[in-house]
């Protein structure tokens, strides 16, 4: 199974260079990214059946890195 890549600047390519840098110059950005990556990876363990994990657990993971994807795209886009 191809797993997909999830990685801020996959998803949003259009603000490599503000993802950059808002990583340099936001603590807060910095934190919600670094989440969001740490979260990613677990996801992708778990698809990849590295942590076999019940459905209900991986589901819920997605969600919260959906709503951690949110916040980020929230603040790349008000500046």
């Amino acid at each position: 199974m191809s797993v997909e890549h999830h990685d801020l600047v996959h998803e949003f390519p259009e603000f490599r260079e503000r993802i950059h840098q808002l990583k340099v110059e936001d603590a807060h950005f910095r934190k919600l990214f670094e989440e969001y990556h740490e979260l990613t990876r677990e996801i992708e363990n778990m698809e990849n059946e590295v942590e076999p994990t019940a459905t209900q657990t991986e589901e819920q993971a997605k969600l919260r890195r959906l709503h951690l994807k949110d916040a980020l795209y929230c603040l790349l886009s008000a500046g």
